[in-house]
């Protein structure tokens, strides 16, 4: 037992170093990643080249990994503001629109006077808007009253934005046409529900939602179906005053209305109408 005792003392002092010299090795495990990183040692222009050079190629991922390693280590050099920029595009083509979209309010936040603050401005609403109204949106058959239009009028303010307050932009021409596109099917989501509601025989709800789009989109072409929504639903709550006085005005701004013939039956869902404009 004596001699079991002594060989244990002897052996302890072995077993402590062989555990430090594991530790050690372990920990220098987690370290590893740092000691390869490519991109170590590379100046800012490098860092920039890199990243637009995998832009062209598509690899998006290794761009965003490029212009945030070039923010985080120059965020005082001539690239840095441009990097945050790039990377809110970088995102936008890899299909991330969140990611896109706060790396826009991010970029006009901290530079609200930069020279191409307006970029900013359409990238949001671009994100925004192939966010819900992209191929997706309008293949679905989801109907649009379980749909939240938050994206489109996200996609509506940005573009507006840009077209006050610089409607000089190279960008306002095409944001303008986007928001035309945006009013008629923000109205039609109203009128979409608006004869939701009338064929579950909720007229006061389907008015409320017909005069919603008129007032919200005046000049929105969808309007024609909300004036015929209001008259019917006018007639079947016995509101002949009210019913009367909505023909009137549809008949004067519609005159050759084909729903006075065709009702509330659509052929199709009003989005196809839009596709391919």
């Amino acid at each position: 037992m004596r001699s079991l005792a002594a060989f244990l003392r002897a052996l302890a002092p072995i077993l402590v170093i062989g555990a430090s010299l594991g530790t050690t090795l372990l920990g220098g495990c987690g370290l590893l990643p740092d000691e390869i990183d490519e991109t170590s040692g590379w100046s800012p222009n490098r860092l920039y080249s890199e990243a637009k050079s995998s832009m062209a190629d598509g690899a998006y991922d290794k761009a965003i990994k490029y212009f945030e390693k070039l923010e985080a280590r120059f965020p005082y050099g001539r690239y840095a503001q441009q990097a945050q920029l790039e990377v809110a595009y970088a995102y936008f083509r890899q299909q991330e629109p969140a990611s896109a979209i706060a790396a826009c309010d991010r970029f006009i936040r901290l530079h609200p006077n930069h020279p191409n603050v307006d970029y900013a401005y359409y990238l949001k609403g671009l994100a925004n808007f192939n966010e819900d109204l992209g191929l997706l949106g309008y293949v679905s058959m989801q109907d649009l009253t379980e749909r939240d239009p938050k994206a489109a009028r996200d996609s509506f303010d940005a573009f507006k934005v840009l077209v006050n307050k610089y409607p000089e932009s190279k960008y306002t021409p095409d944001a303008t046409a986007r928001m035309k596109y945006l009013v008629n099917a923000l109205a039609s989501h109203e009128v979409h529900v608006a004869r939701y509601y009338m064929k579950r025989e909720a007229y006061v709800a389907a008015v409320n939602r017909a005069q919603t789009a008129i007032k919200t989109y005046p000049d929105a072409p969808a309007n024609e179906e909300a004036l015929f929504i209001m008259i019917k639903a006018y007639d079947k709550l016995g509101m002949n005053d009210l019913r009367d006085d909505t023909e009137r005005v549809m008949r004067k701004n519609f005159p050759k209305s084909e729903y006075y013939a065709r009702g509330l039956n659509r052929a199709e869902p009003w989005w196809k109408a839009l596709v391919g404009r």
